[in-house]
């Protein structure tokens, strides 16, 4: 019945930065639904309602000044698999569950890192833009890009989404390096021809492709620096669908400005969006996407679904199918 819905707390509904209409359906069949605007507008009729905080695309934010307005809240749900914009630890103290929806987002995130690698290597922008042009007579000859068939990819993170990546790196018959804290299995090599470097170095130096798919975690932070960056390939391209603050923006710009790598391909950038003059935004060997490592149809459903599933089981008592608990997990 519908006074049986337990309360949940989302950032807005429809809109350009709210639920879609079909994710907002599937949650009002299990919620109570109250946006950050209507809570702010009336914190003494909404807060002690609220037992669910829903976070999309991190928003609302779960600050301390918010979860003082819900003193009923039970479990903070959020869809994706970062949870680098989390305080777990305080969350937790205030008695309060977290869960993150891994899995359902590693076939979309694998399939934007190729999307990117390809589109950066291939030229792809800049023939699109070339044909449009409503000045192009001619098609240039001299638009040439660089072989994705045969060429080294390195994966820095090897979890669900980086193996993902390499699985589609071994239908491009590339050479698939990998870095990660934690060596994978013979035979999860074996299945995709992968080959471990024990340093992040020897895999700068030997890829043509460099992906990170690496979480945000304070040993990750600023992990492409640089060093880092001066030890790659000059015709190397960095693809990034991590999080931006793993790679210093500052040495990547002096990089790309400089020659001493060929390109960026970018799903991620600190801030996001970065400033309208941000030296990124104009270099040509650049190519930004905003953040969409997520943005299917299917991926948002499966999202939506886990986040409810994660948020019902936190309410109701049970275990949380997804709840993030720290111990234990790698930085890659």
């Amino acid at each position: 019945m519908e006074e049986e819905k337990t309360w949940a707390l989302v950032s807005e509904l429809g809109g350009e930065f709210g639920y879609l209409e079909e994710l907002s359906d599937i949650l009002k069949q299990h919620f109570h639904l109250v946006s950050h605007r209507d809570l702010l507008r009336n914190p003494a009729l909404y807060g002690p309602k609220i037992q669910v905080l829903l976070i999309w695309k991190y928003f609302p934010a779960a600050e301390p000044s918010l979860l003082r307005l819900l003193p009923s809240l039970k479990v903070v749900a959020s869809g994706g698999v970062g949870i680098d914009h989390l305080d777990v630890p305080f969350i937790n103290s205030l008695g309060v569950k977290v869960a993150n929806t891994p899995g359902v987002v590693s076939n979309a995130s694998a399939d934007l890192a190729m999307g990117l690698l390809l589109a950066s290597a291939r030229k792809v922008l800049e023939g699109h833009q070339i044909a449009v042009d409503p000045k192009t007579i001619n098609l240039p000859q001299s638009l040439m890009g660089v072989e994705v068939t045969g060429s080294t990819v390195g994966i820095v993170g090897m979890g669900e989404i980086g193996y993902k990546i390499a699985q589609r790196s071994k239908g491009f018959e590339m050479k698939i390096l990998y870095h990660n804290r934690t060596r994978r299995c013979v035979a999860d090599e074996r299945a995709v021809g992968a080959s471990y470097c024990r340093s992040l170095e020897e895999l700068l130096r030997r890829s043509d492709f460099v992906v990170i798919a690496v979480r945000l975690t304070p040993a990750t932070a600023g992990l492409i620096g640089h060093t880092e960056l001066s030890l790659m390939k000059p015709t190397a391209t960095l693809v990034n669908i991590s999080r931006g603050q793993v790679v210093v923006q500052d040495a990547l710009v002096e990089a790309l400005q400089s020659g001493g790598i060929r390109a960026a391909a970018l799903d991620v950038t600190h801030p996001e969006p970065l400033p309208r003059d941000h030296p990124l935004l104009s270099l040509p060997n650049v190519l930004i996407t905003p953040h969409i490592g997520i943005n299917t149809y299917d991926t948002a459903r499966a999202i939506v679904q886990r986040m409810v599933a994660n948020a019902v089981a936190a309410v109701k008592g049970r275990p949380v199918p997804n709840e993030v608990k720290l111990q234990g997990r790698s930085p890659c």
